[in-house]
């Protein structure tokens, strides 16, 4: 695996994480915890996308990525 690779492999960790943490119940979609993680999962994915070069990806991820911050700015504003 090369350096784009691994930097892939930990966003999407990070948001695969998040979803069965949810999922499972330990935390809430609407938590602090699970919209930050979507941020930084989300975040680091579309860098390694912009890496490689994959646009479908680099757009998904940072719609994610701006979807996320609108969330946690709603958090913050309560």
């Amino acid at each position: 695996m090369n350096y784009s690779d691994w930097i892939g492999f930990i966003g999407v960790s990070i948001l695969l994480v998040a979803f069965f943490l949810n999922l499972s119940n330990k935390i809430h979609k609407d938590s602090m915890a699970y919209i930050i993680m979507n941020i930084v999962g989300a975040g680091v994915a579309c860098f390694a996308s912009c890496l490689i070069n994959y646009l479908p990806f680099v757009i998904l991820e940072g719609c994610w990525t701006l979807v996320s911050i609108y969330a946690l700015l709603g958090i913050l504003r309560k």
